[in-house]
This record gives structure tokens, sequence and C-alpha cells, in this order.
């Protein structure tokens, strides 16, 4: 009896709501924004997706190709990128909504200890940033999540045993 493969979509649900339960748990415990925290989301993903590529090649007996376990683990990211997206709407217009105030607060704070802008420049440069603010981190969801989706695909791999069937083996004679 062949195991049944885990699906993108089920994997992608799951990942996504790892990666949601930590931002809420960041937002609300007030550490959203500490330095240290910005990584850990990435560094959950990325083992996340390592482990869906090593587990679909293993529900595969390991009869997979590099191409094939990198393009499940691909699939997932895509996926984790669109539901990463509507938790950003949500996030920034209902759950925060002073997310956009803390952003702009932090850049200008980031921009005054550079001392390189006058306060004009500064206050074109976050005007700038505040009509673009949706834009620019809907963007940064979803290439964020598809740049380390890739990079952890191409791990993921790398590290999944593969023993894939040899064409010759498959003629008959």
């Amino acid at each position: 009896m062949e195991k049944k493969v885990t699906s993108p979509l089920t994997a992608a649900l799951i990942i996504s709501l790892i990666m949601i339960v930590l931002d809420l748990v960041g937002g609300f415990a007030n550490i959203k924004f500490s330095t240290w925290f910005k990584w850990i989301p990435t560094l959950v993903l990325c083992i996340a997706i390592i482990i869906v590529c090593i587990n679909y090649a293993n529900q595969k007996n390991n009869l997979v190709t590099f191409g094939n376990v990198f393009g499940h683990g691909f699939k997932t990211s895509a996926i984790i990128a669109c539901v990463m997206v509507v938790y950003t709407l949500l996030s920034v217009y209902l759950i925060f909504p002073e997310t956009k105030d803390k952003v702009l607060e932090e850049a200008r704070r980031q921009m005054e200890s550079k001392g390189a802008l006058s306060e004009d420049q500064i206050d074109q440069a976050l005007s700038i940033t505040k009509t673009m603010f949706l834009p620019i981190t809907l963007l940064s969801a979803v290439f964020g999540t598809l740049i380390v989706g890739v990079i952890a695909s191409l791990l993921g791999g790398a590290f999944a045993k593969k023993k894939p069937a040899s064409p010759f083996d498959q003629q008959t004679a």
C-alpha cells in the first residue's frame, strides 16, 4: 500500500498557522519589532519547508528527484505567501492598526540617528513611505516568503534522500 503524500496545501496551511501565531504572540507581547524577534519567523519558515521537503521524499519512499522535492517545497512556499498576504492585510488594518505608526516612528528614529538627512528630507521620506506602506508591506510579505521558500526548498531538495528509479529499470523486455 502506497503512503499518502501530504499535499502542499495542507503543509502550507499548517506552516502559515504557525507563522500567524508567532506574529500574534510577537505583536501582543510588544516584541514584534525587536531585532532578534524579526528573524524568528524567517527561521521557522526555512526549517518548516526543509522538513516538508524531507517528509515528501520519505512519503514517496525516496523515489524522487531533486526537482520533485524542490517543486513540492516551492508550491508550499507559494501557498504560504498567498495566506500571509491575506493575514498581513488583516493584521495591518484590524489586529494591529498601530503597526504603520510604529514602523514610521522607527524609520524616523533610524534616520535621525544617522544624522545624514535634514528634518525636511526625513519628513519627505516618511511621507513617501506612508503613502507606499501597504504596497511595500504586501510585496515584502510575498517576496520575502518566496525567497526564503526557494532557499529552503533548495536545501530541502539537497538534504532529502533520493533514489530515483533508473529509466533503464522501467523498460520492459
